[in-house]
């Protein structure tokens, strides 16, 4: 399956309920996910995080925001109100 930027133009309530959708019809498929918003792809297997058509860095959420680099600065951006 692949989903770009599936929930790009919904409200934060209608994302929730449309992620747990997709969080059970994903189970057991590969499924490549395109996202800028991080809360799409947190609990994915394997996240690559790409720069102007170059991988950067790639991971799993917790290893990416231990590396302190490009995901953890969007991160950041996107769920610290102190940024």
């Amino acid at each position: 399956m692949i989903l770009d930027e599936a929930t790009s133009a919904l409200d934060s309530e209608s994302e929730k309920l449309v992620q747990e959708a997709l969080d059970s019809l994903m189970e057991g498929r590969t499924t490549f996910v395109i996202a800028h918003r991080l809360s799409t792809i947190v609990r994915a297997d394997k996240i690559v995080v790409m720069e102007n058509g170059e991988i950067k860095e790639m991971g799993t959420h917790s290893e990416l925001i231990a590396m302190n680099g490009i995901y953890k600065n969007l991160y950041d951006i996107q769920f610290n109100e102190n940024v």
